[in-house]
This record gives C-alpha cells, sequence and structure tokens, in this order.
C-alpha cells in the first residue's frame, strides 16, 4: 500500500480510495531466505533486517495482514451521553473528524468518538486495547465492552456490520484512549464462514517478563518458546500452528534487552517501534516511530539505551492467494468483490437491531460480552 500520508482524511475513506485506485490482484512476495551462514554480528544483522520505513497513521504491512493502525487519543471528560461536551466540536469535520485537535479525534462519531456502524466481508480485525473502552454492537445482535488491556478478535467471514463506539466513562476525568486495529487475511476456503468474535480478557492473556523483569511482553497471538497464547476464533489463519501467527505487545525499560523468538516457518515478521526515543536492533539504532521487515530465521536481540521503549510485533505465514481490496471487502476477485457489494445492499448483512448506529452500552455497565448465540461474558 501507498505511504500517503493520512491525518486529515477517514480511515474507511482512505481504505476505498487506496483500494478503487489500485483494484487489481497483489501480487505478495515470499520471504526472501539468505545462503550465507557467517555468524558474525555484522553478518546476522544484513540478515535480520530486510527492510525499514517511517510509520504513519496507517502502517505497512506483510502478507498475511492487510492494515494496522495505531489509535492514541486524550479525550476529555465525558458528559451524559458518553462523549466529548459541545464545545469542543466547534472547529470539526463533524462525521468524518480525523485531524487531532484538543489532543483528540471524533472519527466518524458525532456524538460520541469512533466508528459506528459498518460492514466487513473475507477477513479478521483484531482489535488490542491498551487504555480506555471499546463498545461493540453487531448485525447479529452480538455486544460488548472491552477494554484497558482486552483484544477482541472478530472473524467478519461471510459479512457483519458492527460498530465500535468508544464511550467516555468517567465524567470526573479524562478519558485517554491507545488501541492497534489490525485486519488479519483470510484465506479463500475461510472467506465465507460464519461471522464471529472471541474475546482475549486481560486476564487470559500471557504476561511474560524477561532480563530480570526490565522486559513485559503480552502475548496477544502465537508462542514464545513455551509460553501458548489463547486460542484464536476456530476459522482464522491464526488457529492452524504451522501459519506461525505471531502477534506481541513489547515495552521494554531503559537498558534492558530481549532476544526475539526464532522460526524457520518462512512467516513474515513486521516490527513497529511506536515509543521511546531509540531501539537498537543487533547493531543498528532506528529512532522512534519506525517500522522495520525482519526475516524470523535469524536471531534477532532488541536492545534499549537510556530511554524506555514499546514495540509491537505481527508475524505470520503468508497466504500467497489473489488478493482484492475494495473498501470495507477483501476477497480474491473482483466478481466476489461485486456479489460482496450486491449481497450486502440485498440483506445488510443481517440488518441493525439497535436503536442507533453509533449504539454504546450503559454507562454502568461493566466488561462483558454477548454473543450471537446468546451466550454473555461479564467481567469485574
Amino acid at each position: 500500500m501507498t505511504e500517503e500520508k493520512m491525518s486529515n482524511v477517514s480511515r474507511r475513506n482512505v481504505l476505498q480510495r487506496l483500494l478503487a485506485a489500485s483494484a487489481g490482484f497483489v501480487a505478495i512476495p515470499g520471504l526472501v531466505r539468505s545462503s550465507n551462514h557467517q555468524t558474525t554480528l555484522e553478518s546476522m544483522n544484513k540478515q535480520a533486517i530486510k527492510h525499514q520505513f517511517p510509520l504513519g497513521f496507517q502502517w505497512e504491512t506483510q502478507d498475511p495482514f492487510l492494515f494496522c493502525v495505531h489509535h492514541e487519543d486524550h479525550f476529555p471528560a465525558g458528559n451524559e451521553e458518553m462523549g466529548p461536551a459541545s464545545d469542543h466540536f466547534k472547529g470539526r469535520h463533524m462525521g468524518d473528524d480525523f485531524i487531532i485537535k484538543d489532543g483528540f479525534r471524533m472519527y466518524h462519531g458525532k456524538t460520541v468518538p469512533g466508528f459506528p456502524g459498518h460492514p466487513h466481508r473475507g477477513f479478521e480485525t483484531i482489535t488490542v486495547v491498551r487504555k480506555g473502552f471499546v463498545d461493540h454492537a453487531d448485525s447479529l445482535g452480538a455486544a460488548g465492552r472491552y477494554g484497558d488491556g482486552d483484544v477482541q478478535w472478530m472473524t467478519a467471514g461471510k459479512g457483519v456490520q458492527h460498530s465500535e463506539m468508544f464511550p467516555l466513562l468517567s465524567e470526573t476525568a479524562d478519558n485517554p484512549m491507545e488501541l492497534f486495529q489490525v485486519w488479519l487475511n483470510l484465506p479463500q476456503k475461510n472467506k465465507l464462514v460464519e461471522p464471529h468474535f472471541k474475546m482475549l480478557w486481560r486476564e487470559s492473556i500471557p504476561y511474560l517478563h524477561f532480563d530480570d523483569n526490565k522486559v513485559f511482553v503480552e502475548l496477544i497471538a502465537g508462542r514464545w518458546d513455551q509460553y501458548r497464547a489463547v486460542s484464536p476464533p476456530p476459522d482464522s489463519w491464526a488457529a492452524t500452528e504451522e501459519n506461525d501467527v505471531f502477534i506481541v505487545n513489547i515495552k521494554m525499560e531503559p537498558h534492558s534487552s530481549v532476544t526475539l523468538p526464532v522460526s524457520d516457518s518462512g512467516a513474515n515478521r513486521s516490527l513497529y517501534f511506536y515509543e521511546g526515543s531509540a531501539l537498537t536492533i543487533n547493531q543498528t539504532t532506528f529512532h522512534a516511530y519506525t517500522g522495520v521487515f525482519l526475516n524470523t530465521d535469524v536471531q534477532t536481540t532488541l536492545t534499549t539505551g537510556a530511554t524506555a521503549a514499546s514495540i509491537f510485533i505481527l508475524q505470520g505465514k503468508p497466504i500467497n492467494e489473489q488478493v482484492m481490496q475494495y473498501g470495507p471487502f477483501v476477497m480474491n476477485t473482483k466478481a466476489e468483490i461485486q456479489e460482496a457489494f450486491e449481497e450486502y445492499h440485498r440483506t445488510k448483512f443481517g440488518g441493525w437491531p439497535w436503536a442507533k448506529y453509533d449504539q454504546v452500552h450503559d454507562r454502568t455497565k461493566g466488561r462483558f460480552a454477548k454473543h450471537a448465540d446468546g451466550t454473555v461474558e461479564e467481567k469485574v
């Protein structure tokens, strides 16, 4: 995808423009493996680092991942509707507000910030919430509120509408928000599976510590040595262990180091250095807000200097199929994209059973998930 500056346009509109402009089959290169087996640090470093790039609003990804974005907003105290006071709306392009003003964006929300009801088909969304809360509602009647370390993993499959709103629950203090949203592709055989979402509650996520507790790792997907993450949804590309999907968020204190697991699966590994001043990967030092593509079969050590660092990693074996993307739909052929639009216009993927498209839940509600089959999970 292009590295077009995206700070002043919407996620959805950018995707539509990008994908319409590049409508066609996207060739996905395979992993390049080196035959040089020298063990010097210099040689190892050359093999470890494949490509580096600056991080913008949307982060560059590799197959099987389609999209990654880091949202960070410093929302104020909420009003009775769980949104900012209306005086914050002045000077904003309401309904399409992606410019940081007063420390936050409203996105597509007009009362509460977030993303009102919109459709997806043919891929998965993985929403990793570091701070704040997300209210989920969808066309299957499912709902939820999650945040402060929780992860929602949603398989859109044959089609679902959902909303992702950011309720400002505190009326007396600021409501900071930080999250990653990742799009993980589905192979053709699973493009039209039944929609499904799974909650990876923070209480169930493995938290690993290295280097005398100076390195903290949240293991969201895959395995790190003997440690295993919670299982993903059953039809996910990540559900098959040989696909080597690995997602971690790493926090490193000053003067710390950690060595990433080595894998010879042929997976693509993307490292995003999103917070801090300097990070050394083997013998090369990078400044903050830099992305790096790494070879997984080379020993790779991350080291910090005088400042802390935060790193997000996406890894997975490429699906290596033709990809046709347009807006919220990701399929394999142009005909399948046309079918997706026709079905959405005809069925609305089940309609919208909620009172409004920017649905939020009662302020007093805690963390919970109500699934389409009626199963309810509640967390303290």
